[in-house]
């Protein structure tokens, strides 16, 4: 019991992260264009215009994702209460690398929704 406790905490960890990095970055988007800390790609880097874009848009994703997953992962790491440490590792690591595939994921759509929204030089298309 104590491993398969061990791994649903593990297992909200992503989730949980992303409800807490959704809501700073919808709120409080970083105030300075920098290499350490926020959404940072080639095209959110241009200016201050796609600097701020991008973070309250990932921070929406991630924000209902993060819940979404928060959710789907309690209810899928019930699915192993009780089994074989294996088997609960194991899913465990399942249950983590799809939330890596949904986390990675949002760099597609936000970089996607920029290029909509900006010209390649970082200029808002009317």
């Amino acid at each position: 019991m104590g491993f398969w406790i061990f791994m649903m905490i593990t297992n909200l960890l992503i989730p949980l992260t992303m409800v807490g990095f959704g809501k700073y970055f919808i709120k409080n988007t970083p105030k300075e264009i920098n290499m350490i800390f926020g959404y940072r790609t080639t095209m959110s880097m241009k200016n201050k215009d796609t600097w701020a874009f991008a973070h309250k848009y990932c921070g929406k994703i991630w924000l209902k994702l993060g819940y979404i997953l928060l959710v789907a992962s309690a209810i899928a790491m019930f699915v192993v209460i009780g089994k074989d440490e294996n088997v609960i590792g194991s899913f465990g690591g399942i249950v983590c690398g799809v939330q890596m595939i949904f986390l990675i994921g949002t760099i597609f759509t936000t970089e996607k929704a920029l290029r909509k929204t900006f010209d390649k030089d970082g200029n808002k298309i009317d």
